[in-house]
């Protein structure tokens, strides 16, 4: 896969999270995609995958904003900073009470690619800041 390739998979993996639109994220991803959540366990798979997609959807509104996709020289790897613009709707076991709380955060992804499809996504936030946002 070359770089612009590449670049289009990640920005249409986000372009479907910002549509909320799970089952072409799910389409981007393979069979075997490892997910590493922050502060989680990878999930391996792509059934694994969807069960966190379809949470993140009951609990979470997010859109994630000013975008910047980097991939390396031969499309097998890729990154992404955003500000993930959010809104807690139900409450996450282990997580403060949801009360409709918004919530702006710096993150980023970091991607594996293979065969047309994101093999591996691993996504970093700063927990302590999100949490210290809808706490208050």
């Amino acid at each position: 896969m070359g770089r612009e390739a590449a670049r289009a998979l990640v920005a249409a993996y986000f372009d479907a999270f910002n549509a909320g639109d799970g089952a072409c994220m799910l389409a981007l991803v393979s069979d075997d995609v490892a997910h590493h959540v922050n502060q989680g366990e990878v999930r391996q798979g792509r059934e694994a995958f969807a069960a966190f997609c379809a949470h993140m959807g009951v609990s979470y509104r997010e859109v994630l904003r000013d975008m910047v996709i980097f991939v390396n020289e031969d499309g097998t790897r890729a990154a992404a900073e955003f500000t993930v613009h959010g809104e807690y709707l139900q409450t996450d076991p282990g997580l403060p009470e949801a009360r409709g709380q918004r919530y702006v955060l710096p993150a980023g992804s970091f991607f594996t690619l293979r065969d047309g499809k994101i093999a591996r996504v691993a996504t970093h936030y700063n927990l302590a800041d999100w949490i210290a946002q809808v706490s208050v």
